[in-house]
């Protein structure tokens, strides 16, 4: 069992290292039907759209929406997805947050979104940065997966600099590792 845990963890980090094809074995470590990425909802796109870095390269091309004339809504606020440690899988218990998000888009469509990916402390700057980017790219993929439209949706990681609670250990930690959804309009 143990022997097992470490082959995956090795396979895990293979994948993240080469940036390989978006594979959902690898994202599945725990096991079948634990994360979205496991149980099939993302696969689809990810045939479609190549590499997590073909998406990222995309997204390079102007991050901010207010150079586009956008403005900041802050009257609308989304809670933030969490995710386990190490892992860019949407948890089947985060489903809700991001479906509302979804939903605020197809209601208003002269909307646009921010996914802000951040991680917390532990790791590399350059780790967590391709981590937090991750991430954000997870949560896009399923918006676009559910007809939100790749144009109206910009990801960017924070990496570690942007934590939601101060202070070390696990009940802090957990709380840094999120996606985070900024809308914006006309």
């Amino acid at each position: 069992m143990k022997i097992s845990t470490i082959v995956m963890t090795c396979a895990v980090f293979s994948v993240l290292a080469t940036g390989c094809r978006y594979d959902k074995a690898a994202k599945g470590a725990k096991g079948a039907g634990d994360t979205v990425a496991s149980n099939g909802v993302l696969d689809d796109l990810a045939a479609e759209s190549g590499t997590l870095e073909d998406i990222a390269a995309t997204d390079a091309a102007g991050k901010s929406w207010e150079a586009a004339g956008f403005t900041r809504c802050t009257d609308v606020e989304f809670a933030p997805v969490y995710f386990a440690f190490d892992a860019t899988a949407i948890q089947p218990s985060e489903l809700g947050k991001i479906e509302a998000v979804a939903k605020h888009l197809q209601d208003n469509p002269d909307r646009v979104l921010t996914i802000e990916g951040n991680c917390d402390e532990r790791g590399s700057t350059e780790y967590n940065l391709s981590l937090g980017e991750n991430r954000a790219l997870i949560a896009k993929n399923y918006l676009v997966q559910n007809d939100i439209a790749d144009s109206r949706i910009k990801t960017v990681s924070r990496g570690e600099e942007n934590p939601a609670v101060e202070g070390t250990g696990e009940a802090v930690w957990a709380q840094n590792r999120r996606d985070e959804f900024l809308i914006y309009k006309k």
